[in-house]
């Protein structure tokens, strides 16, 4: 794994964006790169593996950004980085409303999917996930059924534990992030993360050895 490259201090982005936006823009997104393609890999629907690349949904979030940097520049408050995050949210949502609503009934064609499946959720992100890593990739429809079964039981935990586990182990952002994002107190979400952890294993030891080769 590539190690992120350290950041400046919030003031000195917040300085740096009002002085010279587009080229601080550019530099802060080559420096967080790696960190943005975690987001995207863990959060686009795995339904739509070779239809939309983790690129193509950067380079769509740096356009959006650099059009509403003064929507981010007015909220004194927000760290620049929980901000960024919160544009590529909108943009996965676009793309996720474009895909399986004006175009659902062909993915529908493709792979069998539960009546109560949403694009954007965090247990069917965690299901595909773990059967990925489970499993091989030679059977589309077969890993589908099984992210379905999967996703039924990650369903059954605790809405703001999954979004920790998500948060913290997928996307890898740190604990002071995932605070801010989920609006908890820091020593809160790190107890979650702990015990939402324990329960994580828990269960991907079980699904190993209903899927595992």
């Amino acid at each position: 794994m590539t190690k992120d490259q350290p950041l400046p201090d919030d003031d000195a982005i917040v300085e740096s964006l009002r002085s010279r936006r587009e080229e601080a823009l550019a530099e802060y997104f080559s420096a967080v790169q790696g960190r943005l393609k975690r987001i995207v890999n863990f959060r686009l629907d795995y339904r739509l593996n070779g239809r939309v690349s983790e690129s193509d949904v950067i380079q769509e979030t740096y356009v959006r950004a650099a059009k509403r940097i003064d929507s981010f520049l007015e909220k004194d408050d927000m760290p620049f980085f929980v901000w960024l995050r919160l544009e590529i949210g909108q943009k996965l949502l676009e793309i996720h409303r474009h895909h399986f609503g004006a175009e659902k009934r062909d993915v529908r064609k493709e792979i069998k999917l539960g009546q109560n499946n949403d694009s954007g959720k965090t247990s069917m992100a965690l299901a595909a996930h773990i059967v990925a890593k489970l499993t091989s990739p030679s059977r589309l429809v077969e890993r589908a059924e099984q992210i379905e079964i999967l996703e039924k039981t990650l369903g059954e935990m605790n809405e703001l534990d999954r979004e920790v586990i998500a948060l913290r182990h997928f996307e890898e952002l740190s604990n002071i992030e995932t605070a801010r994002i989920l609006e908890i107190e820091p020593a809160a979400a790190s107890k979650r993360y702990l015990r939402a952890l324990k329960r994580l294993r828990e269960i991907m030891e079980s699904a190993r050895g209903i899927y595992g080769d």
